[in-house]
Parts: C-alpha cells; sequence; structure tokens
C-alpha cells in the first residue's frame, strides 16, 4: 500500500483526520477507509461520518472496547486504515432474527464478486452480542464454501452492554454485520494456545450461546465442581466475572480442533451465557487457561503468515487479540505478547483491536469457525 497505510491519532481531531483523508486521496483517487474506534470515543463517529460524506469518502468501522497500535493496547485515539482502492463493502441488520436469510443476502453480495484466479477473504465485523455468530457462519459456507477466505472479529463493549458498533458513512448499528471482501487476499491465521483435558461432559441442553444443562445437571453447578475439582478454585455468583474468564471451557472437535467458549454472564437459572454459540450435546472440557502456551501461539502466527505469503511480506498486519484473553493473561503479559508477535514478524506497521470473539478457518476445507481467547492476524496492504 505504499506506506503501510496505517494511522493512530492518541486523540480524536478531525481536522487532522480530514487532511490524511485528502492526502490519502491524491495519491489513491479511488480509495477507501477502515476506522477502529475505543469504545470511550463511540460519539465521535457521527461526526467522522460526516467528515467522509462531506469528501465523498467511502468509510466503514467498529467500536471495540481497545485499540492495538504497534505493541501498545489503547483506550482511546482512533485508527485509521487506508484501501488502496475501496472494496466491495455491505452493512447488514437484523441477523439475530434472520440468520439464513442474512447469510443469503451476504452471499449474494459477494458471489458475483468472486472469480477463480483470485483469492479472496471475506472479512467480517460483528456485533459481539449476536448469539448466532455460529450458525451465520455454517449458513455462509452453504452458499460460499471455500470459494473465499473467512476471517473476522466481534465489536462492541466490553461490559457486554447492548450498543450501535457497526458502521459505514451513514449508519452506525447494532445487531449486525459488516462485510468486507479483501481481494486478493489469502486469509488470516488463528491461535489460541491454550492445552486441553482428556475428561469431557456433554452439553445436554443448550440455547444459543447459553449452556442450560450440562451432563443432565445444572450448567454452572458442573462448571463450579469441574473448577473445584481441577483447579482448586470455587467459583461463586459474587465472583463469577472475575473467575470464570479464567477457567474456559473448550468445545471438542472430531478434527481435533478445539473451540474456546469463555463464560461471560450467569442468569437466574444457574445457565452459563458465552460468547458464541454452545451446539446442544457438545462434548466439553474444562481448558487449562493457566498452562497458556504464549510463546508457542506467536510461532504458530509467524509460520501461519509465512505460509500465506509464500514468501513476500506486507508493509503492515491486522492484529486482534480477545478481550478474555488479555483479562486472563493480566495487562502487562498481553503487552508482551504485542511486543513479541511485532518481533517475530517485523512489520512496517501493527493495528487491530481487542476483540469479543474471533473469526478463523479449520485446516480442513477452509470451514468457518467462531473462536474465543485467541490471536488472529492478516496481512494488510497489495499484493496478499
Amino acid at each position: 500500500m505504499g506506506s503501510s497505510g496505517m494511522i493512530y491519532f492518541s486523540s480524536v481531531d478531525m481536522d487532522s483526520i480530514e487532511s490524511l483523508l485528502l492526502n490519502w486521496r491524491t495519491e489513491f483517487p479511488g480509495m477507501g477507509v477502515l476506522v477502529m474506534v475505543p469504545e470511550s470515543e463511540k460519539d465521535q463517529v457521527p461526526e467522522l461520518q460526516a467528515l467522509c460524506r462531506r469528501q465523498r469518502i467511502s468509510l466503514c468501522g467498529a467500536v471495540f472496547p481497545q485499540l492495538i497500535y504497534g505493541t501498545e493496547f489503547h483506550r482511546s485515539g482512533i485508527c485509521l486504515l487506508r484501501f488502496d482502492t475501496m472494496p466491495y463493502m455491505a452493512l447488514h441488520t437484523g441477523v439475530l432474527e434472520t440468520t439464513a436469510e442474512s447469510a443469503e443476502r451476504i452471499a449474494a453480495g459477494v458471489s458475483p464478486r468472486l472469480d477463480d484466479d483470485t483469492p479472496a477473504t471475506l472479512f467480517l465485523l460483528l456485533d459481539g452480542l449476536l448469539p448466532n455468530i455460529g450458525t451465520l457462519l455454517d449458513e455462509l459456507y452453504l452458499r460460499l464454501a471455500n470459494r473465499v477466505h473467512y476471517a473476522g472479529v466481534n465489536a462492541g463493549s466490553e461490559t457486554f452492554q447492548a450498543m450501535p458498533c457497526l458502521f459505514d458513512s451513514h449508519d452506525m448499528v447494532g445487531n449486525g454485520v459488516l462485510a468486507i471482501l479483501l481481494k486478493p487476499h489469502r486469509g488470516a491465521v488463528l491461535e489460541h494456545g491454550y492445552q486441553t483435558q482428556a475428561h469431557a461432559l456433554p452439553a445436554t441442553s443448550t440455547d444459543g450461546n447459553r449452556i442450560i444443562h450440562i451432563d443432565w445437571r445444572p450448567a454452572f453447578e458442573v462448571y463450579q465442581g469441574l473448577v473445584r475439582a481441577q483447579f482448586g478454585v470455587d467459583i461463586t455468583r459474587e465472583n463469577f466475572y472475575r473467575y470464570a474468564v479464567h477457567f474456559p471451557f473448550g468445545i471438542l472437535r472430531a478434527n481435533h480442533c478445539t473451540l474456546v467458549r469463555i463464560p461471560v454472564m450467569l442468569d437466574d437459572d444457574n445457565a452459563l451465557f458465552c460468547i458464541g454459540e454452545v451446539p446442544a450435546h457438545s462434548m466439553l472440557t474444562l481448558l487449562e487457561a493457566p498452562r497458556v502456551d504464549s510463546l508457542n501461539t506467536l510461532e504458530t502466527l509467524r509460520q501461519g503468515l509465512a505460509q500465506l505469503r509464500g514468501g513476500s511480506a506486507a508493509n503492515g498486519l491486522l492484529l486482534f487479540y480477545c478481550a478474555g484473553r488479555k483479562q486472563h493473561m493480566g495487562d502487562a503479559a498481553a503487552e508482551e505478547e504485542l511486543r513479541i508477535f511485532s518481533e517475530v514478524t517485523q512489520p512496517a506497521a501493527v493495528a487491530g483491536a481487542l476483540a469479543l470473539g474471533e473469526i478463523g478457518e479449520s485446516t480442513l476445507w477452509g470451514y468457518p469457525l467462531f473462536q474465543n481467547a485467541t490471536l488472529v492476524t492478516a496481512d494488510w496492504g497489495t499484493g496478499q
């Protein structure tokens, strides 16, 4: 992208942003911009939209708990990522009520823009409170199969309160999906490094992202017993939010891939809410979160990027870091992961955000999977 096309402003200064956008457009007349805004700056979005409408600059973006730039997390400011040529982009609402229809609309917009000779990535930004993301991905795969790579992240508030968190030049919405078709682009790499336990129990009753019963008993009761037996920690209603992030579930899949699900809420019926669906009859295991293999995670990301590129390097890297992982690791360890990531990948720039769930692919036919507790990274720039 010439330069890395990634800029972070520590404060939201619309005059500086406008000057940057106009300079970019002089060099790239067909450019557009992906904007990431931390939750503390969400009220700045309408003015940014007005600026882009006034200058006729294509805009898309999302609100996240925090931003990433370089080797640091940021709770304020704004991050702008330039598209040299604005790709196909569409903002879809009503996804919760009409999953299959939403997938059909997304696929209908993407399909005509695909060809067999150009690798493409369907990059999805979603409202983190959607309870049906896994089903949406299943429906998308039925329509697009492996004609695209799949990548994406959840936006929204770290408090899990509903709010509009996805936007384009005109609208700012919740309960939606922002679909961006990147091409040429060879996909993203995702890894969590959590260790699995051999012992597993069935989720005998679930409803979307709500686990009602495990092994025919109230989910929270079973969860308390597992954590107490394996780690000697007593989780109660009072300390649930503080401790649950350290003891996530893993969903064991037939292809030996483990999906991470972090419990984030507890209801009056002792059911557990997770970020991401838990299919009924899933085999659940308690992950050994205290033994996250950070170095192996980062090496997996480095190797994955090298394989996707086939040797050539991009100027910049997108990096999204799960909010639950950061809470588990602690601020210092999480920033150390950012530092080592930059050290082993050697990019010109790193930009991204703290995410509330991440989308990557299985190694089998590129099937899209929704994860928690991961880092997901992709090249940002031309020649991908």
